[in-house]
C-alpha cells in the first residue's frame, strides 16, 4: 500500500506504455482513506493495432467493469508517431514556403554526418516535387514586410492543395516566428476551403529562427497528425468515456483530443515516462544522480539525471532535427529482440533490425528464425527455459540453441560463444551511447548509479557497469515497467518558446520578463482550456550563447546576473573553457505544470531471513523471485526473476533489497 494525493476525482489511474514487443500496465487504485494499492501487468503488443493489446490488457487486469463505467483515468505513452516517422509512413503531406525554398527540407544543412565520404547521403526529409508550393510574400529578418502576400496569391495555393489532395499541410515561411500573420493567412484560408486537411504553421509548431530544423518540426507535426487522429480516435472509441491523456516528448502528459496537432510532441513519448518515474523515485531515495537505460525489445534509451530530466531541443529521429522540446536522451536499436547476424565482410552485428512481437525472437516460438539478444540469454542461462512471459509465452530453448549454432558454424565457434558475442556487441553499443551522454559531455559516470529499466536492462546492468568502471548499479522497483509508472506521476504540462534574439546587456529583466509571461500565458490558456487544476507553475528559462556562436545553452531565468552565471558554468562544464565575450539572448521558454498524481512508493518489510537462491530446472545459475531477496546480500552468479523484468547478478556482483524494493548492486 502507498499514500497518494490526486487531484482528479477519477478513482482508478492507469499509466500505459506501449512498445514494439510487450505493452506495460501500472494500475493505481484509490481508495477513500486516501492509500493507493498498485498492480503491473505485461501483454504482448499488436502493432498493426495498437488499441487492440491495451484492450486486451485491460480486460487480462480485471478493469472492464471500470472501462464500461468510465472511472479509469488513463495516461498513455504510445510508438504510433515515433514508428510512422522512423518508417517514413507518414500522411500524403504538402510543404508551403517562400518563393525559392521548395528545395529547404531536400537540401538540409550542409554539414556531413560522414565527413569523408565522396558521396554523402541526401536529407532524409524528402517531400514529393508536386508537393513543395512556393508563395509570394516576404518578412525581412526585422520582422518588417518586404513583400505583401495577396489574397490572389492564397488562393491559387489553395486551389493547387484543392488538385494535389494531401491528407496533411506544412506551412513554412521566413522569419515567420517574428511575424506569423502570412502564415496564419494561409492557414485560415485551407482551413475554410479544405476542412478535412490537416493543417500545421512553423510560427505555432516551433516560432523559433532557422529555417530548416523548422520546416522540419512542422513537416513532421503535420505528416504524422492524421496518423495520431486515426489512432487516438479509434483509442477513444473503444475507451468510450474515460479520462485519456497522452504523454509528450517532453515528460509532460497533453489531452488526447489535442495530441493530433502536437504530433511532433509525441516522438519520445514512451521513454519519457521512464524518466519521470526514476526522478520521481530519487526525491524519495535522496538521490536524483543517475545514468539510465531503458532496454525494451526493439532499442535501447540512455539518459543522465542530475536532478529533474532534461529537455533539449537538439533532439533526432530517423536522421533528422527535432526542434521541439525532448527528453534528452539518446537512442539505438539494441533490444531484447534486436536480430544478431553477419554483415557483408563476416562482422557480427547486432541491430538495429527487431524481431518485434511478431514472430519475435527465435525462442518465443512464433516463426522467428533469425537470432536475437532474447536468444542468447536463455541459452547463457540467464532466462530460465521454465519462465513464462506476458500472455502465458514459454521459452523454447532448443529452437533458440539451434538458431545459435547456425550462427556460431558461420563464425566458427560453437552456440555458446556465439551468443557470449551477441551480447558482447549489444554491450558495446550501449556504453558507447552511455559515453555519449555523460564522458562526452564532461561527467564522470562514477559519480552516477547506473539504472536499468525495461524488460531488458537488469540483463545487461552489471556488464555495462564494468564497462563504465561505475562500483553501484539499481534495478528499480517495478523496473519492468517503470515507463508505465511514469505516466501515473506526469503532470499535464505544456512548453513554450519563442525566438528573441539581441544581446544580453542590451536588455532589461523587465523587457525579458514581459516576453516570458506572454509564453507563460499561453501555456496557462491551454492547460485551463483542457481542464486542469489550479495551482499551475511555471518555469522560465532562455537560451544563451557567446556572441559570434551558433549554439545555445539553456539555463534557468531568474535574473541576467543568475542566467550568466548559470551558463558561464554549464559552458565550462560542457565544453571545458568559456570566453570573455558578450553573451547573446537567443530564444525565450516556458514549462507550464499542473499538478499531477503524487505516489510515494511504499517501504517493504524487512526480511534478514530471506529466501536461499535455488537452481530451478532446465537452469544454469542459481534464481531467487524479488520478493524473497530480503535486505541481506546474495552473491552472484544469480538470477533474480519477476513477473515483468528479469535480473542477472554477475560474478563479482552482490545484490541486496533497499527499503523501496529496489535492487542494490554492487561491485565487489
Amino acid at each position: 500500500m502507498t499514500q497518494a494525493n490526486t487531484p482528479s476525482p477519477t478513482r482508478i489511474l492507469l499509466g500505459i506504455d506501449a512498445g514494439g514487443t510487450f505493452t506495460d500496465f501500472v494500475c493505481a487504485e484509490f481508495e477513500d482513506s486516501g492509500e493507493v494499492s498498485i498492480r503491473i501487468h505485461k501483454t504482448l503488443s499488436s502493432p498493426a493495432a495498437p488499441e487492440q493489446a491495451i484492450l486486451r490488457g485491460i480486460r487480462e487486469m480485471g478493469l472492464q467493469a471500470a472501462l464500461d463505467s468510465g472511472a479509469l483515468r488513463i495516461v498513455h505513452g504510445s510508438t504510433v508517431a515515433t514508428n510512422a516517422a522512423l518508417e517514413g509512413k507518414g500522411a500524403r503531406t504538402a510543404f508551403v514556403t517562400n518563393k525559392g525554398f521548395a528545395d529547404m527540407l531536400e537540401i538540409g544543412r550542409q554539414t556531413r554526418s560522414k565527413l569523408y565520404a565522396l558521396e554523402p547521403e541526401p536529407a532524409r526529409v524528402k517531400v514529393p516535387r508536386e508537393l513543395c508550393l512556393e508563395i509570394e510574400g516576404r518578412i525581412a529578418a526585422d520582422g518588417s514586410e518586404i513583400e505583401p502576400l495577396s489574397d490572389a496569391a492564397i488562393d491559387a495555393v489553395v486551389q493547387q492543395l484543392d488538385a494535389l489532395k494531401p491528407e496533411a499541410v506544412a506551412i513554412n515561411l521566413l522569419f515567420s516566428f517574428l511575424a506569423p500573420h502570412h502564415e496564419q493567412r494561409i492557414e485560415t484560408a485551407i482551413e475554410r476551403a479544405l476542412p478535412a486537411v490537416l493543417v500545421s504553421r512553423s510560427s505555432r509548431v516551433l516560432p523559433e529562427y532557422k529555417e530548416y530544423e523548422r520546416g522540419v518540426a512542422t513537416w513532421l507535426n503535420a505528416s504524422l497528425g492524421p496518423i495520431v487522429y486515426r489512432y487516438l480516435s479509434t483509442l477513444e472509441d473503444a475507451l468510450r468515456e474515460n479520462s485519456l491523456q497522452i504523454m509528450q516528448s517532453s515528460g509532460e502528459t497533453i489531452a488526447a483530443t489535442k495530441a493530433s496537432r502536437a504530433a511532433v510532441n509525441l516522438l519520445l513519448s514512451g521513454p519519457a515516462g521512464g524518466l519521470t518515474a526514476l526522478h520521481a523515485l530519487g526525491l524519495q531515495r535522496g538521490n536524483s544522480r543517475f545514468i539510465s537505460f531503458d532496454m525494451g525489445g526493439t532499442s535501447t534509451d540512455v539518459a543522465l539525471l542530475d536532478g529533474p530530466p532534461v529537455t533539449t531541443n537538439e533532439g533526432r529521429i530517423a536522421d533528422m532535427p527535432v526542434g521541439v522540446p525532448m527528453v534528452d536522451m539518446h537512442t539505438i536499436g539494441a533490444g531484447g529482440g534486436s536480430i544478431a547476424a553477419l554483415d557483408a565482410g563476416g562482422m557480427l552485428q547486432v541491430g538495429p533490425r527487431s524481431a518485434g512481437a511478431s514472430p519475435g525472437p527465435v525462442c518465443y516460438g512464433l516463426g522467428g528464425t533469425e537470432v536475437t539478444v532474447t536468444d542468447a540469454h536463455l541459452v547463457l542461462g540467464r532466462i530460465s527455459a521454465e519462465t513464462t512471459l506476458a500472455g502465458g509465452l514459454k521459452l523454447d530453448r532448443q529452437a533458440a540453441t539451434s538458431a545459435l549454432a547456425a550462427l556460431g558454424a558461420a563464425m566458427g565457434v560453437d552456440a555458446k560463444t556465439a551468443a557470449e558475442g551477441v551480447l558482447a556487441v549489444a554491450n558495446e553499443q550501449i556504453a558507447g551511447a552511455i559515453r555519449l551522454i555523460s564522458v562526452n559531455r564532461g561527467y564522470d559516470p562514477q559519480d552516477f548509479t547506473l539504472t536499468s529499466f525495461g524488460g531488458a536492462g537488469g540483463l545487461h546492468v552489471c556488464a555495462l557497469a564494468e564497462a563504465m568502471n561505475m562500483t553501484r548499479a539499481l534495478v528499480p522497483v517495478h523496473g519492468g515497467v517503470l515507463s508505465a509508472l511514469g505516466m501515473i506521476v506526469a503532470q499535464p504540462g505544456r512548453q513554450h518558446s519563442r525566438t528573441a534574439t539581441a544581446l544580453l546587456d542590451a536588455l532589461s529583466d523587465a523587457e525579458i520578463e514581459r516576453g516570458l509571461a506572454d509564453l507563460d500565458a499561453q501555456g496557462r490558456a491551454e492547460l485551463t482550456a483542457e481542464g486542469a487544476q489550479a495551482p499551475l507553475t511555471a518555469s522560465p528559462s532562455v537560451d544563451l550563447r557567446y556572441k559570434g556562436q551558433s549554439y545555445t545553452l539553456n539555463v534557468p531565468w531568474e535574473s541576467r546576473p543568475q542566467a550568466t552565471q548559470a551558463f558561464v558554468a554549464l559552458h565550462r562544464q560542457r565544453y571545458g573553457y568559456d570566453h570573455d565575450t558578450d553573451l547573446e539572448l537567443v530564444n525565450l521558454r516556458v514549462t507550464v505544470t499542473a499538478q499531477g498524481a503524487e505516489l510515494v512508493l511504499p517501504s517493504v518489510a524487512a526480511n534478514g531471513d530471506a529466501s536461499s537462491p535455488l537452481t530451478l530446472p532446465g537452469s544454469v545459475y542459481p534464481s531467487i523471485h524479488r520478493d524473497a531477496l530480503g535486505d541481506r546480500e546474495h552473491e552472484g552468479p544469480l538470477v533474480i526473476v519477476e513477473l515483468a523484468a528479469t535480473t542477472f547478478v554477475a560474478p563479482g556482483w552482490c545484490a541486496k533489497r533497499d527499503a523501496l524494493g529496489n535492487i542494490e548492486l554492487s561491485k565487489r
